[in-house]
């Protein structure tokens, strides 16, 4: 009778440990970007990028929120709301504001600050969705981020006075790290009431008005130079980029959250930047120093304990 509690418990627990790792897979992809982006800065602007992208993942959503529209009759006000931290702040304010922070203050402190991103997703989940962590949760989210730390700046230190941080950038970058933490944890409350497959629609398809907005506001040509070649270009890695880091990407992330804590998730969220490293060690043969080795070492290790405790929490409240 033991053996059959025991192999329903794993059955049951299963999924919780893999939506994990389906997190740390979905945010994995973000890093292959750059790889889309590069030949499309050339030909179109950030905002521009956004916005055809956004054109794109709204053709291949529709059809799914068409399918799981019964599930728009039961949003509410606080669902409206998630919505829209989720879409216009995850999605479009987040990323201004992140991008205004670098072109207007000190590089290494707006990376810094940046990182404080897990820090505000686990005090939003405390607050809002009633998270509780597990007592030994606190030194695994210190050497997440030293490990974070460590890809990011090395052995260095980033800032050489505290007038760094007392600048519009710092605040911008603290403000973007703020709504993206927030979009974790509403993207998680939505995942209550909602299927993981409309919260992607429908945080792809609200941004597109916000999107259209700033992108008139900015009023840059939308004229690609170079023939079909460079047309045939841009259009193929627009497609890839929307379909890879954007859709598909986001399809595992809400999936994999459906059934993970968002102050675990947000933590997951840190394979984003050890995806770029590799990019840059592999495609464009950027060195990979010690110290971005030793938190390669840091963060897999934190990811591991991490799922480990969730599995742990789960079979708690089976029990």
């Amino acid at each position: 009778m033991s053996n059959v509690t025991a192999s329903s418990t794993g059955i049951r627990t299963a999924p919780i440990r893999s939506g994990f790792w389906l997190v740390v897979l979905g945010a994995a992809l973000w890093g292959v970007d750059p790889l889309f982006r590069i030949i499309l800065l050339k030909s179109l602007t950030s905002s521009q990028i956004v916005l055809l992208e956004h054109v794109v993942l709204f053709l291949a959503a529709a059809p799914v929120l068409w399918r799981h529209r019964a599930e728009l009759t039961k949003i509410r006000l606080r669902q409206a709301g998630a919505l829209m931290v989720v879409s216009w702040g995850g999605s479009a304010i987040a990323t201004i504001l992140f991008t205004k922070a670098l072109s207007s203050g000190d590089l290494n402190a707006v990376l810094l600050l940046q990182k404080l991103q897990p820090i505000f997703a686990i005090g939003l989940a405390a607050m809002i969705l009633k998270e509780r962590l597990p007592r030994n949760f606190g030194p695994l989210i210190v050497l997440a981020l030293a490990g974070t730390y460590l890809l990011t700046f090395g052995w260095t230190v980033p800032f050489g006075h505290v007038n760094s941080f007392i600048s519009v950038g710092s605040l911008m970058a603290m403000g973007a790290a703020a709504l993206w933490g927030g979009s974790t944890v509403m993207g998680r409350y939505l995942l209550g009431s909602m299927s993981y497959e409309t919260v992607t629609s429908l945080r792809f398809i609200l941004a597109l008005p916000l999107l259209f907005t700033i992108t008139s506001l900015e009023g840059a040509s939308w004229q690609v130079n170079g023939g079909w070649g460079t047309t045939s270009a841009v259009a193929v890695n627009l497609l890839l980029q929307a379909l890879l880091p954007g859709l598909l990407s986001m399809l595992l992330y809400y999936k994999g959250l459906n059934t993970t804590k968002a102050s675990f998730a947000t933590l997951a969220e840190l394979s984003f930047p050890m995806t770029g490293i590799l990019i840059n060690w592999i495609v464009y043969h950027q060195l990979v120093t010690l110290p971005q080795l030793v938190g390669f070492a840091l963060i897999w290790t934190a990811l591991f304990f991490i799922s480990n405790q969730q599995s742990k929490q789960a079979q708690a409240v089976l029990k």
